[in-house]
């Protein structure tokens, strides 16, 4: 008799053929691992399983930087984007190089002190600065992993590791079937939802299927307006104004969060509407060609608004060392994408809580050697 272990709600049973799915979650059976064969016990585990179940768009490479060199930049100019940048990837690789180009002043010289890497995230607890990205249409890339069990993995396994993860939206979520917003609710609301920037009233109809799933927050993911995937799949996408923005963030009682800002202008503009949280992001490079790394516009946005609204920011962010530059650049937290995606394929909820519990082990080594005990101290003297 076989023992199967579920890597998305860690049930084990006894059986003799591999389970087709899990009878206490219904994940599908791809899954479900054979404890005899081992489990993944640590992140390049986990990402060891994600280069074959994503064998053609991701390698999971040590370096996810976006150069011609990787499968997913070198298959994508003039091609369907996949894993890779828009276009020829520039704004990608300038996110992962943009961090690169920061160094940190190690300090060895002072009390000795275990950091505290915990932050209030409208009145959340989360035990470090990290959170799941938006990221969705996981079961379009090679079949993966069924979408619904994607979702499910992305909330509870950074729930699992002492943080929140935030649920995006793509072109064949509709109101009526919105996988994320299906998993949030029988979740008990343990995550957030992003949205693309459809018409009003969509949106004013997923807002409130949020509040009735008890998410504690909302969110649009504004730079999806350039989306022509959902376009083609009569998905319709729009730039929203300021008056836009704010009749959203006064229709609902949740705190609003607007993502895919690059530019001061429309940071300022997303504040005056009213949004709690600013995310600094250009969507992983997806979106636009030729941008800055989003390291290299946040410093101005956080110098205006830091203590206004609560600032975000993802692009090229890999390591906790790479958390601790963001944090001194003026983010109050970051977001991880691609990353965490491929924990998920690769692990289920144990994979997303394997490498967020590698992140956050890694932000916490850095702020030791930098020298910082409280996540509010850090500040760009930590910087070269």
């Amino acid at each position: 008799m076989a023992k199967w272990y579920c890597t998305m709600c860690h049930t084990e049973v006894e059986q003799d053929t591999a389970p087709d799915h899990c009878t206490t979650c219904m994940a599908a059976g791809k899954l479900i691992l054979d404890l005899e064969a081992g489990i993944p016990a640590t992140p390049e585990d986990v990402r060891d399983q994600a280069r074959k179940r994503l064998k053609g768009l991701c390698a999971a490479y040590p370096a996810c930087d976006g150069n011609f060199d990787k499968v997913c930049q070198k298959e994508a100019y003039g091609k369907p984007i996949g894993f890779g940048g828009a276009g020829q990837g520039s704004s990608f690789r300038n996110n992962a190089q943009a961090l690169m180009n920061l160094r940190l002043k190690m300090r060895v010289v002072g009390e000795h002190a275990e950091p505290d890497a915990s932050i209030d995230f409208l009145g959340m607890n989360l035990e470090f600065p990290v959170m799941g990205a938006s990221t969705a249409g996981i079961e379009k890339y090679n079949d993966a992993m069924p979408e619904k069990d994607f979702c499910r993995a992305i909330v509870n396994g950074c729930r699992e590791a002492g943080t929140i993860g935030w649920r995006g939206d793509t072109w064949f979520y509709t109101p009526e079937n919105n996988p994320a917003l299906q998993v949030l609710k029988e979740e008990k609301g343990q995550g957030i939802p992003i949205f693309k920037p459809r018409a009003q009233d969509v949106l004013k109809k997923l807002i409130h299927m949020a509040e009735d799933a008890g998410c504690p927050a909302v969110g649009l993911d504004l730079d999806g307006c350039g989306s022509t995937i959902m376009a083609r799949n009569n998905q319709p996408v729009f730039r929203k104004s300021v008056k836009d923005i704010k009749e959203l963030v006064e229709f609902t009682s949740l705190p609003f969060i607007t993502k895919g800002i690059m530019a001061l202008e429309d940071a300022e503009a997303c504040a005056e509407a009213g949004a709690k949280v600013v995310g600094v992001s250009n969507h992983g490079g997806r979106v636009l060609d030729a941008t800055p790394g989003t390291a290299e516009v946040l410093p101005e946005i956080a110098h205006r608004l830091k203590g206004k609204v609560f600032i975000t920011v993802d692009g090229g962010i890999r390591t906790g060392y790479d958390v601790l530059k963001m944090i001194a650049l003026g983010a109050d937290a970051v977001l991880l994408g691609r990353d965490i995606i491929r924990a998920a394929v690769g692990g289920g909820t144990l994979g997303v809580r394997l490498h967020m519990e590698h992140v956050k082990k890694i932000f916490k080594k850095a702020m030791f050697m930098t020298g910082q005990n409280r996540v509010a101290d850090i500040d760009r003297n930590i910087l070269c």
